[in-house]
Parts: structure tokens; sequence; C-alpha cells
């Protein structure tokens, strides 16, 4: 059994963009058809949806969303470090760019991320381990990126479809305040 893509956002990922200011900077990675592109938009905020299928990403054109058609993979690394507030990535994993995508988050900033995890493999696709997360590995990815974790879920689901995933949501430290007065 494969998993088709759907078109309701992650229950994950609509919890950790909820509450954020209208004005958030979301970078919606690998968007596919820009569900949660489209969730971020809903909410006020401004939103890149970046992904190699042009196809997919020609439905999300109009106020509050630009999209971008690169080569996340093998591609030069075309977005600007530390211009998001918001990351989000669901059902994608490409680990050699890892701390390239951390570094994309604003002081402050929250990387969202869902994607599958081994022994997805007794539900479908993806199979392969190259596509699948290693227990605690996204723990391990956000503490190397120099994130701090203020939420993690790993084990099976069955929302939308019977699956093993990871999930996090981890921050990217606030810049120190030193408390110089100048004049």
């Amino acid at each position: 059994m494969s998993h088709p893509p759907t078109l309701e956002p992650s229950a994950w990922v609509a919890r950790w963009l909820a509450g954020l200011p209208s004005a958030t900077r979301v970078l919606d990675f690998a968007a596919g058809s820009g569900r949660h592109a489209l969730l971020a938009r809903s909410l006020g905020m401004r939103v890149l949806a970046v992904d190699r299928d042009a196809q997919a990403l020609a439905s999300l054109d109009g106020p509050g969303i630009e999209t971008r058609v690169l080569d996340l993979e093998a591609g030069p690394w075309e977005l600007p470090p530390g211009a998001f507030d918001a990351v989000v990535v669901a059902n994608y994993l490409f680990r050699p760019r890892y701390a390239l995508l951390c570094g994309l988050l604003a002081p402050g900033g929250r990387l969202i991320h869902e994607t599958f995890a081994r022994g997805n493999e007794a539900f479908g696709r993806p199979s392969n381990p190259d596509f699948l997360l290693r227990e605690g590995e996204l723990l391990e990815r956000a503490a190397a990126g120099g994130l701090t974790v203020i939420g993690y879920e790993s084990g099976h689901t069955t929302r939308p479809k019977p699956a093993v995933v990871q999930r996090i949501c981890a921050l990217r430290p606030p810049l120190p305040e030193y408390g110089i007065t100048l004049g």
C-alpha cells in the first residue's frame, strides 16, 4: 500500500503554526501540492513554497504565496539563511542538506518537520531505508543544527493513513540581549 498525496494539512503542522503572528514568514519546503502553504496563508502568513515539481506548485499562485521551482537535492542552494520564521517539511527527507535546512531559520524561528520512520515499510512506501528515519534521528539532526526541541513524537499513526513517523518542532535560539545602552 502506498501513501497517496493528501490535501488535508497535517495536524502536527497545524498545531505548531497556530498562534504564530500573521506576518510570519513561512517556507513550505518540498511543498508538493502546497497543503501547508495554503494553511499558512489562511492564517495570514507570508509563504514561500518550494518544490522541484512545477506542475504541483502551479495551483498555488495567488496572494500570500510565492512559489519557486528548485532542485532541493542537487541544485545550488538558493534559499537565504536566517530568512524564515517557520520552516515546514512534511513527508520529505534528504539528509545531506539538513544542516542547511536548519540554517534557514531566523533567530527564534521554528522548524516543523514530520516524515516517515523505520517500520513504515510494513505499511507501504516509502520502504527504502534511505528515506526512513532511524529512531531518534530528528532529535539528533535538530541538535546538530543548533536547535532546541519543543515538541517531538515518534511511532505509529493512523492518520491520514497507517504509517510510522517522527515529528519535531524545534526552535533556533533567539539572539542574545546584551543590555548595552548606546548614547
